[in-house]
């Protein structure tokens, strides 16, 4: 009875093949991504909130992205460093656990995407319409705005995870590192006909509206900017743009390898690592993009480290 029920609620993830001699730079390199991760997300999300200069619509939106990297990174770093040192016999998940962990992975994939198109609608506001800006991203836009955006994402990957649960198991491995939906469903020896297509759509939908609202987004601000004759607003604007852009392109280059590799099944290995890569580097980036480097985030990070050093001499 017990081995049946064994069988039936723990898994067996294959994981990455990490020899000895490699085991401990791996593990030392990803703890130090997700601590860096973690102190970096956090911190800009307590200044964020205590900060009265920073407490505009750019910046609270901002903060859904870092709420979405510590999702992200905690969905499966710590996983992967439990198993650095593990047997690949022994590197069991429980079946909850690893529900749970998919659904984290891919509300963290879908909102990436949610929250960067509304926070390219922000900036569309704040470049083409200034003298409106304030008037249209209230604190109520603001609350609106995230709350869709994480709605969005919440429901489409309720739905997906759920029509991979009402599957009855036949199998108990997880050929990757870390659990998401098509591994789920893949378990089962029933049709899986529903969740392919349901998967398909929705992942379909969140990427095409992303791609689609951004590059309008983003065709309608360089409109006004070749119209517009203020070099400084136009500095301003590729200033705080770039960032945003650039946080997207290569959520996009994430998105398209790892499909891309999918197609390719002798490169099962090579894919694994660069979804493993992907999903621990990306929060990262992020942070190091988006966060520190916005002009106004630096200057009141300096004007902290700045007063603490004036209150030790003191």
């Amino acid at each position: 009875m017990e081995n049946q029920t064994f069988r039936e609620d723990v898994l067996l993830l294959e994981g990455l093949k990490v020899s000895q001699r490699s085991s401990v730079p791996a593990f030392v390199l990803l703890l130090l991504v997700y601590v860096f991760v973690m102190l970096t997300n956090i911190s800009l999300v307590v200044l964020i909130f205590t900060s009265r200069t920073l407490r505009q619509p750019m910046y609270l939106l901002s903060c859904n992205l870092s709420v979405n990297d510590i999702i992200g990174a905690t969905s499966v770093t710590p996983y992967v460093l439990r198993h650095v040192f593990t047997p690949h016999s022994e590197r069991y998940i429980r079946y909850t656990d690893c529900v749970v962990q998919a659904f984290c992975i891919h509300l963290y994939a879908n909102a990436s995407h949610t929250v960067l198109m509304i926070m390219a609608f922000d900036r569309c506001v704040a470049i083409c319409n200034p003298l409106r800006y304030a008037t249209v991203m209230t604190n109520r836009k603001v609350v609106t705005l995230s709350v869709a955006a994480w709605a969005a994402a919440f429901v489409g990957v309720t739905v997906l995870l759920g029509l991979s649960m009402r599957l009855t198991r036949c199998r108990r491995v997880i050929p990757n590192p870390y659990c998401d939906n098509a591994s789920l469903f893949n378990l089962s020896c029933e049709s899986v006909l529903i969740s392919n297509v349901y998967g398909l759509v929705f992942t379909a939908v969140i990427l095409g509206s992303s791609i689609v609202s951004i590059t309008l987004t983003y065709l309608r601000i360089a409109a006004v900017c070749v119209r517009s004759k203020n070099k400084a607003m136009n500095r301003r604007a590729l200033q705080t743009c770039s960032t945003h852009l650039a946080v997207y392109v290569f959520l996009l280059a994430s998105c398209f390898i790892v499909v891309i590799l999918h197609r390719f099944p002798k490169l099962v290995d090579h894919r694994k690592v660069a979804a493993l890569v992907i999903q621990v580097n990306l929060p990262a980036f992020n942070t190091v993009i988006y966060g520190l480097q916005l002009r106004e985030i630096r200057k009141r990070i300096i004007a902290v480290f700045h007063s603490r050093k004036v209150a030790q001499i003191k």
